[in-house]
């Protein structure tokens, strides 16, 4: 039977690196697992939810090349690619072996994600359509969803400015369900974005100092904290921190935000 490419690939990086578990350090990689990985992938290697893999049990030599791969970029995945980039070799070799040693999960076993990752100290602002500047709106094609984007001054004035986002900063955004046609495709009104029909959940990033002095450097923003609100304000239980840190991560540069350049352009 033919390979498929993507097993010959595979295969490929496997064959290419030794197996992690020659010259791999287990207690490294666990130490490692626990403190970084196991945000979403459980400390055993069990994930904390449905759409993340199960590490625990698979082939070191599968995990190494995976690791490798997001590493390098030829796998593409944006809060992966922006963990991997940070380990070295010896690392990514040290954390397959030490999943590969744990036993496999048991059906619809589930990790409870770090505790210092579901804590948040960001609080929804109240009256913030009467004290923050909107400034920014997203279509969200593959969701069906539109998004208001909403600065605080201390936000605005730093970014108009040209510097960092300081402590005190937040950031908010509203998210709605797109008004749907006929064929079930987002309405776009005359100005380009879509028709916002039914408000699903806010979200928010907001800095003070220290708030990030409990966060893995590989993950920490500085000292941003990101949090998710229902409809009437109430804190959204259970967010996992971890993905919003990971997708920013690479943003330094920007404040770790993906919407600095529209911040300091807004009127």
């Amino acid at each position: 039977m033919k390979q498929t490419l993507g097993a010959a690939l595979l295969l490929a990086f496997a064959a290419a690196s030794p197996t992690a578990s020659h010259a791999a350090d287990v207690e490294a990689g666990r130490a490692k697992a626990a403190t970084v990985c196991a945000a979403c992938h459980g400390v055993n290697g069990v994930s904390v939810r449905d759409t993340i893999p199960n590490l625990a049990a698979q082939r070191a030599a599968y995990l190494e090349a995976q690791l490798k791969a997001l590493k390098d970029g030829s796998r593409k995945n944006p809060m992966m690619n922006a963990i991997a980039a940070q380990l070295s070799a010896a690392d990514i070799a040290n954390v397959a072996a030490y999943y590969a040693a744990q036993p496999g999960a048991a059906p619809d076993a589930k990790s409870a994600p770090l505790a210092n990752l579901v804590k948040t100290r960001v609080a929804f602002p109240e009256g913030y359509k009467e004290t923050f500047t909107r400034y920014h709106t997203i279509n969200f094609p593959a969701t069906r969803q539109v998004r208001y984007y909403y600065a605080n001054p201390v936000a605005l004035q730093a970014a108009k400015a040209g510097k960092p986002l300081p402590d005190g900063s937040v950031l908010f955004a509203e998210v709605y369900a797109a008004k749907l046609d006929a064929a079930k495709k987002p309405m776009t009104g005359a100005d380009g974005f879509f028709v916002a029909e039914k408000l699903l959940f806010y979200t928010a990033m907001a800095r003070e100092a220290g708030w990030g002095s409990d966060i893995p450097e590989m993950l920490r923003n500085g000292d941003w904290n990101y949090a998710v609100f229902t409809t009437d304000g109430k804190l959204r239980p259970g967010v996992n921190q971890a993905e919003c840190l990971a997708c920013h991560k690479p943003l330094g540069d920007a404040s770790y935000t993906f919407t600095l350049k529209e911040l300091a352009e807004a009127k």
